[in-house]
């Protein structure tokens, strides 16, 4: 999959496009991605998908303390490119985007710019100005500029709705299985080992504290988790504390993130790692005392570890 800006202006022949922000690459965007590289094949055209970034969100600062994203764009570019597409191009997203009209959107992009001759869209997909481009409204202008717009049929799963935002909201519940089912993997994070009070060495239990690469990056629900910890491609079994640590930090309640590889004593300080989250074990508790800390943390071990050699 080839990577640009639609400032690099590239050449494509006989585009066939569909547009998104495709946070997390879930059933629903692959259903609508399976849809456009059938197309272009069909047509003897290229499959491309266009996005805006940074996330429109971001620039027109909506609701920032609650917003978060499944994936980084990095993220998503990787899950992306083993789909099969041909192309990813970015816009860059701006007030003076923002403000413009679907169909002038339309036409000074994907027309002028792209010659792009159809558009593939889901059936809730809408973009442009205050978010009048969805796929009826762009029927009158499509048919000006020679532009076929196609509007899939929705996809469900079970009577769930397949979407970004069920995915967010599964994740703040706790709940990975819902989650994995969405998504057709299990929800990771990426992110570097820092130094932190080294009170789990003691505890017999040593962490690695989790600083995410990205900022707007979604944690899941604060508790405890069976994860795996990724580093140098080899997947170490562990678990993973998520919240403020009741029973050690009440007097300074700050968010973080701890995980400990089980039987492992690898040096992660300063190294790249990423968190793959699979099961939800328990709520975060505070407990009278470190003793009482530690024999939760024996018991989180146990199940735990069952779990992972029952799966």
């Amino acid at each position: 999959m080839k990577v640009y800006t639609i400032n690099d202006n590239p050449y494509i022949n006989k585009p066939v496009v569909t547009i998104g922000i495709f946070d997390g690459v879930h059933k629903g965007h692959k259903y609508i991605l399976k849809s456009l590289i059938e197309r272009a094949r069909e047509t003897g055209g290229k499959s491309v998908v266009i996005t805006l970034w940074p996330h429109p969100r971001i620039v027109l600062d909506k609701d920032m303390w609650n917003f978060k994203l499944l994936h980084s764009q990095e993220e998503k570019i990787h899950h992306l490119s083993k789909l099969g597409l041909d192309y990813y191009i970015v816009i860059p997203f701006n007030t003076e985007l923002a403000s413009m009209a679907a169909c002038d959107f339309v036409q000074q992009y994907l027309v002028d710019k792209l010659h792009v001759s159809r558009l593939i869209l889901g059936y809730d997909n809408t973009f442009g100005r205050d978010r009048q481009g969805s796929p009826d409204s762009l029927a009158s202008c499509a048919e000006r500029s020679g532009l076929i717009v196609e509007k899939l049929d929705e996809l469900k799963l079970s009577e769930v709705n397949i979407s970004s935002t069920t995915v967010r909201n599964a994740l703040l519940e706790g709940n990975l299985e819902a989650s994995r089912e969405l998504l057709d993997y299990d929800y990771y994070l990426e992110g570097t080992v820092i130094m932190g009070n080294q009170l789990g060495r003691k505890l017999g239990y040593p962490t690695a504290n989790i600083n995410p690469q990205s900022a707007y990056k979604l944690i899941p629900r604060d508790g405890v988790y069976a994860v795996h910890i990724e580093y140098k491609n080899v997947l170490y079994p562990g678990m993973l504390n998520v919240g403020i640590r009741p029973t050690i930090d009440s007097a300074n309640p700050v968010k973080v993130i701890e995980a400990h590889l089980f039987d492992q004593d690898i040096d992660l300080y300063d190294q790249e790692v990423v968190i793959h989250f699979r099961k939800r074990i328990r709520d975060e508790k505070k407990f009278p005392n470190l003793e009482g800390l530690k024999q939760q943390l024996q018991e989180d071990e146990r199940e735990i570890k069952t779990y992972f050699s029952s799966n």
